[in-house]
Order: C-alpha cells, then sequence, then structure tokens
C-alpha cells in the first residue's frame, strides 16, 4: 500500500497548538488532551514527513525552518476547515442549500430587498449568497446560480432573462436647483462619477447625444455601482446608474433624475446556472420565485 503523506487533522491541530503554546503541557490543555497524545500527534506528523519540525530548548519547542514553512500552510488549511464548518452549521439542519453568486450592488439594492417573498415561499431553503463582478466557473468555484450581467458565461452553463439594463442619469437635489432634468450641454458640465470596472457609461452617453465626450471623464472614479450610489448621494457628482438599481432612492428622493433620456445597454441581467442545478430542488424553487417575480 503506498503511504500517505497528507498529514492528518488531529496531527495539524496539536502542531498548530504547540507553535502557538511552546509546551506539550499547554498544548494537551487547549485541545483537552493528554500530553502523550500531543507528543504522539507531533511524533507521528515529523516521522510522516520526515522533518524535524521543532527544536527542544530547556523544554520549550521552538519551531525549525521546516516548521515554519509548514505552520503558514497548516494554518491556512485549519482556518478553511473551520470556515466551512462554521458555514455547515449556519445552515440549521437545512438540507436545501442554494449557493448563488450575485453582482455586488445588484444582490444589496434588488435582490435581497425582495428575499423575504422567497423565504415566505421556500422556508426550508437556506441561501448562501456571495458577491461576483465576473462570470462564474461553476466547474470551480462551487455555485449553483449566479446572477450577472450579458451573456458572457462559463462553457456549457445555462442562461435566461431577467431584466433589461436600462440607464438613467441621477444626482442629488443639491446638484439640481431647478428641481428637474438638465440637458446634455448642461449635464456635461456637472462632475461625473466614474464606474471604474465600466468606463466606456459616460462616453457612450454623450455620443450618442452628439456632443464631444473626449472632456467627461474627469470626476472621482469608484469600482462599483454601490460606492457611485453613495457618491452621488452625498452630492459629489451626476451618477449614470442601472434604472433598477436607482428605483429605491429615486422613489424616496434621495437621488432624482438628471436627464430626460435612457438609454439600453444592451447588456440585461441573466440567472445562469450549470445544467446539473436543474436537478436541485432548492434551485427549481429560487427559479420559479424569482421569474416569477420579473415577469
Amino acid at each position: 500500500m503506498r503511504r500517505s503523506y497528507i498529514p492528518t487533522m488531529a496531527e495539524l491541530q496539536a502542531f498548530d497548538a504547540l507553535v502557538r503554546l511552546h509546551t506539550t503541557h499547554s498544548a494537551a490543555g487547549a485541545l483537552n488532551l493528554t500530553q502523550s497524545a500531543v507528543s504522539r500527534a507531533l511524533g507521528a506528523l515529523e516521522d510522516r514527513l520526515g522533518v524535524l519540525l521543532f527544536h527542544r530548548v530547556r523544554q520549550r519547542l521552538i519551531l525549525s525552518d521546516a516548521g515554519r514553512a509548514l505552520h503558514r500552510e497548516a494554518r491556512a488549511v485549519l482556518d478553511r476547515a473551520e470556515a466551512a464548518a462554521m458555514t455547515v452549521m449556519a445552515f440549521g439542519g437545512h438540507a436545501d442549500v442554494l449557493r448563488l453568486a450575485v453582482l455586488p450592488t445588484f444582490g444589496a439594492t434588488w435582490l435581497i430587498p425582495r428575499l423575504a417573498g422567497f423565504q415566505a415561499v421556500a422556508p426550508s431553503v437556506t441561501l448562501d449568497v456571495a458577491s461576483r463582478l465576473h462570470p462564474v466557473d461553476f466547474a470551480t468555484e462551487g455555485f449553483d446560480a449566479a446572477i450577472q450581467r450579458g451573456a458572457r458565461r462559463a462553457a456549457g452553463a445555462m442562461a435566461e432573462h431577467l431584466i433589461e439594463e436600462r440607464l438613467v442619469v441621477v444626482a442629488a437635489p443639491a446638484l439640481l436647483p431647478d428641481g428637474g432634468p438638465l440637458p446634455d450641454a448642461a449635464l456635461a458640465r456637472l462632475p461625473l462619477l466614474q464606474q471604474a470596472t465600466r468606463p466606456n457609461l459616460w462616453l457612450d452617453w454623450f455620443r450618442e447625444a452628439g456632443l464631444d465626450p473626449r472632456a467627461i471623464l474627469r470626476g472621482p472614479r469608484f469600482e462599483q455601482f454601490g460606492m457611485v450610489i453613495e457618491a452621488a448621494k452625498a452630492g459629489l457628482g451626476a451618477a449614470l446608474l442601472p434604472e433598477v438599481l436607482a428605483a429605491k432612492m429615486l422613489a424616496d428622493g434621495s437621488l432624482r433624475l438628471a436627464s430626460s433620456r435612457t438609454r439600453d445597454s444592451g447588456t440585461p441581467y441573466m440567472l445562469v446556472y450549470p445544467p446539473q442545478s436543474v436537478d436541485l430542488p432548492s434551485f427549481r424553487r429560487f427559479r420559479a420565485w424569482l421569474m416569477g417575480l420579473v415577469a
């Protein structure tokens, strides 16, 4: 039988405790084990790897160079195992878990405020939601579905249309002294908030208006639409946003339309998923609820 060089979790836990506490007595107390059990775990690990992990100095254990190299990776493994355990515990015993990747601002402003409706119709499903700006690779990232923009997706993934992306210009009321929309020429004189991952939004907007777009790339830049929204609310400039993300602020008056024009981006929001997700009851229930919501 081929010998395994992969440490056991017990060996890594004993090793980590010895690194932090320097004596078998202290490590044994922290792990609720006997000193002999900790010593055996360390001996088994050193024998498995064929290296000395500690130097013994006056009854204290001092990491060797090999031990330092191992501890970086061992700590990462233990942290990942702990995080995985905490994640599973958060599911509260639910067998139906849906792992979903969502565009950050779309998730925060549109999806999450509506999730109480999903919980009402599918109380046995636990959502595990993460943010992703780029298309998801379902083969390596472990998600059951994603909400992303446009047609780009991993090979083999399926996609269904959710919402068209219509762009609107908004600004804080203080930037609109007459309270109403501005013509494009006046709009171009305002500070224009830039979205770093979509730098062509304003260029395309003013090019469509027939204005020279070269002078409009001034103004602060932000990585995500959520940051752009907060900057617009703070009066830092006008923002060009998907209407679906600006709807709440337009409704409560913290932002107002700064232009009477709108523009379709041509890249709608999509529900994207690997074919095997169709067999998951949690995904089928979420998909049915989501499609009903946007119908």
